[in-house]
């Protein structure tokens, strides 16, 4: 392919790589088999790091603010590259809001094919980058930028947020609400827009919806337990919560809210990988219903990239899927 300028809307991205968004992470168990025995230098200041894989670190600086560091990037989500950094940029930013804080400044990463894809590309997809980060009320500082096999993109994002406030992954108690602040079904659909080229404008639109108010409205809600719903799906994400606090959880599989036309894209076989491994890993964890349908369980589990906070306490204005109960570390569906 020639290096020079092209229509942007010429070009399928999502054909340039293997996976997708937050589909093509490491699966979980083997990321955990992975990084288990990784032990670095003990800091008290650290008040979140390795030990149960939140969605950023968070490190005191003084006694009333914490750093909030993270990063995130991943291949094309879907074709139109402007969309594809608005995606890629409000998911990086969402581990920021995840724990209570706000982001200050963030930088690009970038990896691609300049031989494959001319340049005028990256330009449309740091342009949707950028647009996000100023309606989040920050500037983009700078980056890093390689040359890769298949184009990635995604940002590093710093934050602030108290210390006293944060929102972890560890700290769920029994007896509490589980509120979900946005639907599921992304991965699906994506999936469905790779193979077919079909746009879902009701999934761009929930990936390119900052998790700023959601935050915000946990935090006025006295919310400590909270993170976001992405590669590992509702069930991992949830069940990584659960173990991390010690505590078990029941959820309504029917008050689980779902993009429009997804269910339907999963009737007709649009499941991505990502979606499948996740039930692999989750399934020993899982009670469920007998007469619940498989496809319901993948739904549950599939792949979200830039999806939304899931949060222990009732979060006024966004739904109650299930509650908090005393175990260890299990997910009952009912």
């Amino acid at each position: 392919m020639s290096t020079q300028p092209v229509d942007p809307h010429d070009i399928a991205l999502t054909s340039f790589a293997a996976g997708g968004g937050c589909a093509c992470k490491i699966p979980p168990g083997q990321l955990e088999d992975a990084v288990k025995d990784l032990v670095g230098m003990q800091d008290p200041n650290v008040i979140v790091g390795l030990d149960d894989g939140d969605d950023a670190s968070a490190v005191r600086i003084n006694d009333d603010q914490a750093v909030i560091s993270t990063t995130d990037f991943f291949t094309p989500v879907v074709n139109d590259p402007y969309d594809w950094g608005r995606i890629a940029a409000t998911n990086a930013l969402s581990d920021i809001y995840a724990m209570g804080g706000t982001p200050v400044t963030t930088i690009n990463i970038v990896g691609w094919p300049q031989d494959t894809l001319p340049l005028n590309i990256l330009t449309e997809v740091l342009r949707g980058g950028m647009d996000v980060a100023s309606a989040a009320g920050i500037a983009v500082t700078g980056g890093h930028s390689i040359k890769a096999p298949e184009p990635f993109y995604g940002q590093a994002a710093t934050g602030l947020a108290d210390p006293d406030k944060i929102m972890r992954n560890d700290a769920a108690e029994a007896g509490l609400p589980i509120t979900l602040t946005k639907p599921i079904g992304i991965g699906i659909l994506n999936n469905r827009h790779k193979k077919t080229g079909q746009v879902f404008e009701q999934a761009i639109d929930v990936m390119t919806t900052l998790n700023r108010d959601a935050s915000r409205a946990a935090l006025d809600a006295g919310v400590r337990a909270a993170t976001d719903v992405t590669g590992f799906g509702l069930l991992g994400h949830l069940y990584k919560m659960m173990r991390a606090s010690g505590v078990s959880a029941v959820i309504d599989h029917t008050k689980v809210p779902v993009i429009e036309g997804v269910r339907e894209s999963l009737a007709e076989g649009f499941i991505p990988g990502g979606s499948r491994s996740n039930l692999d890993w989750v399934r020993p964890h899982l009670e469920v219903p007998e007469g619940l349908a498989e496809k319901d369980l993948i739904l549950l589990a599939d792949a979200q990239t830039s999806g939304g906070l899931l949060v222990v306490g009732e979060v006024p204005g966004y739904p109650v899927i299930g509650e908090t109960v005393a175990g260890e570390g299990t997910v009952t569906i009912r």
